[in-house]
């Protein structure tokens, strides 16, 4: 799987479910070797009943915090990079309350959760992180406190509505289980209907982007082709143009954003050509063709 795009849809996915809780901001474009999204979370205020639809979710973005997800298991260096940069923000933080006469609570620093599919004891134990398990849940692992740092293991969360959230997120088995729950909410629930969006929108370019897919691929596709043959289904029964158009426009829409990392002004305007084309004509398109050709393309037909 191409990395990137792996990241683009984590970035995409944290930010549609946390946005309503806060300020989400995310890395921005990445290149093909990107290995992880990231995402920083600042929340506000928020109610009992946002709490509970994103469950375990919500608890870790309770605070200030940067979210970092790995697409593989991450080593001894990985975890130190992130300290390394989590320790620069701290400096830097310092730095500014002294500057302001004002002295900066530990509680007040920001927390940094690195979410892999699975953590290695060894790796664990050489970080001495711990579960905390009259708090949180297992497969939650806290380093000493001082570090603000904690590693999400998804493949040891428990199975349960709480997790499902963080469990889209892991690989083979655990993601598999994570989407079929998905499909088990209410259509009428929104973080489904947007969930299912993305999912479809990740699938499609997978497949159109890899001639030749590895085992970690296709075990990936079966995952997630559970959820593209419900929207499938789903925009079928709409029974009405409006409502495919409305579909497509909307992948269209993800689509480019995948790729260039939002739809401005410019992009925008291209949309409705590309609508006159098939899912399979213009899939391709919006993947392969750099945005100056793209824009050249269709605006000369408007």
């Amino acid at each position: 799987m191409t990395q990137r795009f792996y990241s683009q849809f984590v970035e995409h996915y944290l930010e549609q479910l946390l946005s309503p809780l806060g300020t989400v901001a995310v890395s921005g474009l990445l290149t093909d070797e990107e290995r992880r999204g990231i995402v920083l979370f600042l929340p506000q205020e928020v109610t009992q009943t946002k709490e509970h639809s994103l469950r375990l979710l919500a608890k870790v973005a309770q605070g200030d915090c940067s979210i970092e997800v790995y697409c593989e298991p991450i080593d001894e260096t990985d975890v130190r990079n992130c300290l390394r940069k989590l320790l620069s923000v701290f400096s830097t933080l310092n730095s500014q309350a002294q500057a302001d006469g004002k002295t900066l609570d530990e509680n007040d620093l920001p927390r940094l959760w690195i979410i892999v599919p699975s953590a290695s004891c060894e790796l664990l134990n050489n970080f001495g992180a711990r579960l905390e398990l009259e708090n949180w849940s297992s497969g939650i692992y806290f380093l000493p406190d001082i570090f603000r740092l904690a590693i999400i293991a998804v493949d040891e969360l428990p199975i349960t509505p709480e997790t499902l959230w963080l469990r889209i997120l892991g690989k083979g088995e655990t993601q598999g289980q994570a989407v079929a729950q998905l499909l088990a909410l209410p259509e009428s629930n929104q973080l489904r209907q947007n969930t299912l969006r993305l999912i479809t929108n990740w699938r499609i370019i997978i497949v159109q982007q890899q001639e030749t897919l590895t085992e970690d691929e296709q075990e990936l596709i079966m995952n997630l082709s559970q959820a593209y043959q419900q929207w499938e289904e789903t925009t079928k029964q709409q029974g009405i143009q409006e409502g495919v158009q409305q579909g497509q426009r909307q992948v269209v829409e993800n689509l480019l954003r995948f790729r260039f990392g939002t739809v401005d002004e410019e992009l925008a305007r291209v949309v409705n050509s590309l609508l006159q084309l098939t899912p399979e004509e213009f899939t391709p398109l919006c993947l392969e063709l750099s945005r100056e050709d793209l824009l050249a393309r269709f605006n000369s037909h408007q």
